[in-house]
């Protein structure tokens, strides 16, 4: 895999042949209101994907692996690098996103007020990650402002990673135009992840690592620790063909306004689970990580395998004795108090709300411990089967028309979906009904993706049932649902696609 963000001569090496004569008239006419509006040509397009997640919900942000894969669906910036100024000037092509300016200083951080819900903060925030990560470098960014006009066809609130999409086409228009030209990848990602915090979103690793490393035709197994890495994976080819579909509830899933009951929540409970199993298990301090508040369950799991000089046993294995010792330890079932959990880790309940609550401010009573690692350990248990299972069929392919592979494959994405309805909490009945409908209509595995309590499904379906499973959505859900809609609003809320490519910087007129 190459290590900078391509260049690319024609968006044909973009977007799969069915899909390039509709974006090819999509960039066109970004490209003439970016003129009928600034005066001058655009001298770029910073491109980045959404993603949606195959297996590992919830996961990334506790450092274990995860498999997504990045979609055709993307965020288009057309840029136009102004010399010698500080003013960054954005629109949209859509009318109800107003157009912004602001100054670049030259020296500090670039101020976002991240308790507004505004469009143009996401920008900032690639925007800051940009300029944080040339400085760190010993570099000097350029002192150049930048026009923008964005184009975003990613779902909002779907599940499908608007946010990480348009964060990364941000950081990596901002640092065509401030840096050296090229753009190194797993720079663009880290930095990436930094910058979705200043808008107030916990993110793990997982959205930005699809859409800036994605491969066309392959899903990716992610890895974050030691470092980040992304394996390309195939799936087997089988007759007939294996397709994802992707179906939104059109239910909206804002992380940014219910973070504090909903996303981060989980984020603090998770990390609050991890230390409360360490202090169980006499282990001592967790590590500081890559985790959002410094500690990870991954961390925990290396720290007590080490100290019982175990390391190398097999990843599967460590993870089915972590849940046993997760069930024997976390008991409580209906939840841990403030007051219960800042007793067990020897800590205040003022010192635990300053080291995990005003970072990333949450609402809760109690913290459900016992339920949050028990789904963390089981997902990551069944990323990795997923991944060998597929790793089996490439070694080993199977006939065609063998369906073990992928009935194996659908049942793991089921439990994954009992497991975030059941123990993680948060899909929703909009959720719960279109993955129903899916498997009763020859889906293998269906599943929420994403953050889930709304936005989007995604569904594993030989060719020949997509027909019969969009069927039974539109009548047994989108019509129920949403009496009146229309037949091309719920065609729209249903992408069929196969895994495609991620960041790419197109050079206008070369």
């Amino acid at each position: 895999m190459s290590k900078l963000v391509p260049e690319i001569p024609t968006i044909e090496e973009i977007y799969p042949a069915e899909l390039g004569a509709a974006q090819k008239r999509r960039w066109e006419h970004l490209l003439a209101k970016f003129e009928e509006r600034y005066g001058a040509p655009a001298d770029y397009i910073a491109r980045s994907p959404g993603r949606v997640n195959i297996i590992g919900e919830h996961i990334d942000y506790m450092l274990f692996s995860v498999l997504p894969m990045a979609v055709n669906s993307d965020f288009l910036l057309a840029v136009r690098v102004i010399p010698n100024s500080n003013t960054v000037t954005i629109a949209n092509v859509l009318e109800k996103y107003p157009q912004r300016q602001f100054q670049v200083p030259a020296q500090g951080e670039l101020e976002i007020d991240a308790t507004q819900l505004e469009w143009s903060n996401y920008f900032k925030s690639g925007l800051r990650g940009a300029l944080e990560l040339l400085r760190g470098k010993g570099l000097t960014p350029k002192n150049v402002g930048m026009e923008i006009l964005a184009d975003g066809n990613v779902p909002s609130g779907a599940g499908l990673s608007s946010s990480a999409a348009f964060t990364c086409a941000s950081a990596l228009a901002s640092l065509a135009a401030m840096g050296d030209g090229t753009v190194d990848k797993k720079e663009l990602v880290n930095l990436a992840v930094v910058s979705e915090r200043y808008v107030g979103v916990n993110s793990g690793g997982m959205d930005q690592s699809a859409s800036v490393l994605g491969v066309q035709g392959s899903a990716l197994y992610i890895s974050f620790h030691p470092t980040l890495s992304a394996t390309p994976v195939a799936f087997p080819k089988t007759t007939p063909e294996l397709t994802f579909v992707i179906a939104d509830t059109l239910v909206t899933a804002d992380k940014h306004t219910t973070g504090p009951i909903n996303y981060n929540l989980r984020v603090v409970e998770c990390t609050l689970a991890a230390q409360v199993l360490a202090k169980k298990l006499n282990i001592g301090q967790l590590p500081e990580d890559a985790g959002p508040l410094g500690n990870s369950f991954k961390g925990l799991m290396d720290k007590y395998f080490s100290a019982q000089g175990e390391e190398e046993i097999p990843l599967d294995k460590k993870l089915e004795e972590l849940i046993e010792l997760t069930k024997k330890y976390l008991v409580k079932e209906e939840g841990y108090t403030r007051e219960e959990t800042a007793e067990i880790l020897d800590v205040t309940v003022e010192e635990l709300v300053q080291r995990c609550m005003v970072k990333f401010p949450i609402q809760a009573s109690y913290f459900h411990l016992r339920s949050r690692a028990l789904h963390v350990l089981q997902e990551a248990h069944r990323v990795s089967t997923f991944k060998s299972l597929l790793d089996s069929s490439s070694a080993s392919p199977s006939s065609p028309t063998d369906t073990f592979i992928p009935t194996k494959l659908g049942a793991i994405m089921n439990d994954s979906h009992a497991s975030c309805k059941n123990l993680y909490n948060c899909s929703c009945p909009e959720l719960d009904t279109l993955c129903e409908l899916a498997r009763s209509s020859g889906s293998y595995g269906s599943r929420l993706t994403g953050a889930g309590w709304g936005g989007c499904s995604v569904h594993l379906v030989p060719q020949d049932k997509v027909p019969a499973v969009k069927a039974a959505w539109r009548k047994g859900y989108y019509e129920k649902k949403f009496p009146g809609i229309s037949a091309e609003k719920a065609d729209s809320a249903i992408i069929v696609s196969n895994p495609g490519c991620g960041a790419v910087l197109f050079r206008v007129g070369k």
